[in-house]
């Protein structure tokens, strides 16, 4: 099983070819191809590269499935006995995406996904399940 790490919005993620994953949100749209060039480990046919700090030329491809935001996290503020209070709220924004290739520094593809979950398909999916079960 081939897999890197890869570093993007302060944080690193161990990907996979065709895993879904959040991260910090990224300026794109949806259904863009996004590279993240900051790989920093990759594993594969019993081989390891470690970067320091990064590898160059090795590059991760993924798929921006959706922009969400994540549940409400409640911030409350009380002053005992001054008749004081605050509440707030912040949900924080995400990118759901999907990886679709591992390509190594010297430009060979290590990982490919072999298929492409959208959120069109499915929703086709679902409503065909309902329209089955209906019958």
């Amino acid at each position: 099983m081939s897999f890197a790490i890869i570093e993007t919005g302060g944080k690193q993620y161990k990907v996979s070819a065709s895993k879904i994953l959040e991260i910090e949100k990224l300026n794109a749209k949806v259904g863009e191809t996004i590279k993240f060039k900051n790989v920093l480990l990759l594993n594969y046919d019993k081989n390891t590269e470690i970067g320091s700090p990064s590898i160059d030329g090795a590059t991760v491809e993924a798929k921006l499935l959706d922009n969400v935001k994540d549940r409400t996290v409640l911030i409350f503020h009380k002053r005992r006995r001054k008749h004081s209070r605050k509440k707030n709220g912040h949900r924080q924004r995400h990118s759901k995406i999907q990886i679709t290739k591992i390509m190594s520094k010297d430009g060979k593809v290590i990982d490919e996904a072999k298929f492409n979950v959208t959120k069109k398909t499915v929703k086709k999916e679902t409503v065909e399940k309902k329209k089955v079960t209906k019958k």
